[in-house]
């Protein structure tokens, strides 16, 4: 299994940007380039949503319609990990984040896809 461990979250304006990663550590790491890897967020009072992923081999990265063109998932094996920059967020960007992982299947927004989960990390756009 792959243990996820997200950085801390963040506060921001409306219009401001923050920047998350996902660190990957645990006894499947050498398999890591066999990972799909996904960011979902949760809002209060809604289903877990998936954000972006990384697919597994080919490295092609997928994003939700809401978070086209403001959001860039970007992986660095060399460092086990996948950062998640949030430009021009939105309140409704806001909510628990989640980075989630999976061996051997393609890019899903199903959460059910996935069995490796991080904490989660909470991200508050308010002005």
């Amino acid at each position: 299994q792959l243990q996820l461990v997200e950085s801390r979250g963040g506060s921001v304006q409306p219009g401001g940007a923050l920047r998350l990663w996902c660190s990957a550590s645990g006894p499947t790491l050498p398999y890591y380039k066999d990972y799909s890897i996904a960011w979902f967020r949760q809002a209060p009072g809604k289903e877990r949503e998936g954000v972006s992923c990384s697919n597994k081999d080919t490295y092609r990265t997928f994003y939700q319609e809401s978070v086209s063109g403001r959001f860039t998932l970007a992986r660095d094996d060399a460092k086990n990990t996948v950062y998640l920059q949030m430009n021009s967020l939105k309140e409704e960007d806001a909510g628990v984040y989640y980075c989630a992982a999976v061996r051997d299947y393609e890019c899903s927004w199903d959460a059910q896809t996935y069995n490796n989960w991080g904490r989660g990390t909470q991200v508050t756009v308010s002005s």
